[in-house]
């Protein structure tokens, strides 16, 4: 049996963790003023270098914003965060997307779709259907929502890459953490099938270059996942 490789985190992520919680809790308010990097340093127990690396990490993770000579204050996170924001707020709810991210997610997971299916569409190759349906093949093998997650991910990413679209399987790809937390929660909530039913059904449209069924499919699926009988919000 092979475990995994354990590691302690470093002073600089802990002092990320904490500040980054009391962002999300509310207790720094977003505008609020961070004390001085003195002042952090003496409270927290840890050099002004850790501090000064750990504002530098939260600012370009849009938590804080740095003014110098005047002052580092709390972000609007939701206005300039990046998707790296978004994993924060996930391991801050131990992993969990509330509702409205959930929808968020889908929202946009449905747009990449569907221009990655109407590019595909108009360019397939047989050599790129035979990879699709390779991918597809892998997905109906899986045997549990972790495998199906990860089989479901490359599906759809690898329709992003075929698209021609070169900004397109980069910024699917930025979405894996919490795309894959959706998958996996499909997958226990719905059943491997499915997971697997949502890409042959798709990939068939595609096959059959047959663009409102291709679009149709990608719509039905997500949009009952948002709002439907297959809707994944928990709590």
């Amino acid at each position: 049996m092979e475990f995994t490789k354990l590691s302690a985190p470093t002073l600089k992520e802990l002092f990320i963790s904490e500040v980054e919680a009391k962002i999300l809790s509310g207790a720094l308010p977003i505008g609020s003023r961070l004390p001085s990097e003195r002042e952090l340093a003496e409270s927290m127990q840890v050099s002004r270098a850790v501090v000064n690396g750990g504002i530098t990490e939260l600012a370009r993770k849009g938590f804080l914003t740095v003014k110098p000579r005047v002052g580092v204050f709390i972000a609007d996170y939701r206005r300039n965060g990046t998707v790296e924001t978004l994993l924060s707020i996930m391991n801050y709810n131990r992993g969990q997307l509330r509702r409205e991210e959930v929808r968020s997610i889908l929202e946009i997971k449905m747009v990449l779709d569907r221009l990655a299916a109407q590019l595909v569409i108009t360019k397939l190759t047989e050599s790129e259907l035979n990879t699709l349906k390779s991918r597809l093949a892998e997905l109906s093998k899986c045997e549990n929502a972790v495998h199906a997650a990860a089989a479901a991910f490359e599906f759809y990413h690898e329709l992003a890459l075929i698209s021609g679209n070169t900004l397109l399987p980069l910024i699917y790809y930025s979405f894996r953490a919490p795309v894959l937390s959706l998958w996996e929660r499909y997958g226990r909530k719905y059943g491997l099938e499915a997971v697997y039913s949502a890409a042959e059904r798709l990939l068939r449209a595609i096959e059959e270059r047959d663009m409102p069924a291709a679009i149709g499919c990608i719509e039905n699926t997500v949009g009952e996942a948002i709002s439907g009988a297959r809707e994944i919000y928990e709590g």
